[in-house]
């Protein structure tokens, strides 16, 4: 084989490694396109509705403070799940308007798992927006 042959020969063979390559990589792409397809289209999971949402901020914040709320003052659905506002007597006292109140923000998963609770304003159950009655 003659010099040039080999030359030609040797350059053949990296066209063919550099086309075998190509499609390789055409190939992983492909394949991630695919995944990402799947990853889309996987089932969104289900958010509890507000009734089931407001029980098990009640229920999982009597678990945790040993007191059961009084009532839920709101509960917004966020991205993640909800969000509740929940009253608990801290202290009852007599007269009953002398009781402490808090109010707690309690974070609840799409399942309605509590993430998390935070206690907020305390305030004595006579008062109303923030003015004692």
């Amino acid at each position: 084989m003659s010099e040039d042959q080999a030359e030609e020969q040797a350059e053949d063979q990296d066209e063919d490694q550099d086309e075998d390559q190509a499609e390789e990589q055409a190939e992983d792409q492909d394949e991630d396109q695919d995944e990402d397809q799947v990853q889309e289209s996987a089932p969104v999971q289900d958010r509890v509705s507000a009734p089931e949402a407001m029980r098990h901020a009640v229920e999982q914040l009597t678990e945790l403070l040993g007191r059961r709320p009084e009532s839920v003052s709101s509960l917004r659905p966020t991205e993640d799940g909800w969000t509740a506002e929940v009253e608990v007597t801290e202290l009852e006292r007599i007269p009953e308007t002398t009781s402490v109140m808090a109010s707690y923000e309690v974070v609840l998963g799409l399942d309605g798992q509590l993430l998390g609770y935070e206690r907020g304003k305390r305030y004595t159950r006579a008062q109303v927006d923030g003015k004692e009655s």
